[in-house]
């Protein structure tokens, strides 16, 4: 069977996850990096399913989920949901660091980040309301099937209201820059440092 896109399910939680880790070193295998392989998927998944679904599909082998694309078509309101809906269950699975505190270890910025939903919302990032993430196993990367997520995943955007979205992505990760690249993703000048290159587009 050849792979298609889909709408996300409920069940395909834990072959979202797995990709999630298995892409989730810009690109590489976050597997064994940190105390938990949910970690990464807990920061950049799990929230986005749990909150708008509706926004999220998966590119489907036959057998499982091996690619998805998931996001928001309003940060500004996807940031109060997670601090309500998603952070108070990680603090039953995390210790949340303390805001005084400087991150030590890499698991202490991924700790950082998940518990501070807030830097989303940076202000040249205000035109572009929505904002996504798309990564797809390797076996499948290069194959047209991560241009038909985002097409989906833009359309299903403007269809709730958001006319332009952006994404981040590791500077050091030229595949993936070059794929939005030949999508026409334009770079967006940034306020301040920061760890991640940000791209962005109209959805229509």
């Amino acid at each position: 069977m050849k792979p298609f896109v889909r709408p996300y399910l409920e069940e395909d939680q834990d072959a979202v996850y797995d990709v999630c880790v298995r892409t989730g070193a810009a690109s590489s295998d976050a597997r064994g990096l940190y105390r938990t392989d949910d970690l990464v998927p807990d920061i950049y998944a799990g929230a986005y399913l749990l909150i708008e679904p509706e926004l999220a599909f998966v590119l489907d082998n036959g057998e499982r989920a091996v690619g998805y694309i998931i996001g928001t078509a309003d940060t500004r309101r996807f940031v109060r949901a997670y601090r309500d809906r998603w952070i108070p269950r990680m603090r039953e699975r995390y210790v949340e660091p303390s805001p005084e505190a400087d991150p030590v270890t890499e698991e202490d910025r991924k700790l950082a980040v998940m518990f501070s939903p807030e830097s989303m919302l940076r202000p040249e990032l205000a035109p572009y309301p929505a904002h996504l993430h798309i990564n797809l196993l390797p076996d499948y990367q290069r194959r047209g099937f991560g241009r038909v997520l985002m097409t989906e995943f833009l359309a299903a955007a403007a269809r709730h209201g958001a006319a332009a979205a952006y994404l981040a992505v590791y500077p050091s990760n030229t595949g993936a820059r070059a794929f939005y690249a030949s999508l026409d993703w334009h770079e967006v000048p940034s306020s301040e440092p920061d760890r991640f290159t940000y791209l962005a587009k109209a959805t229509t």
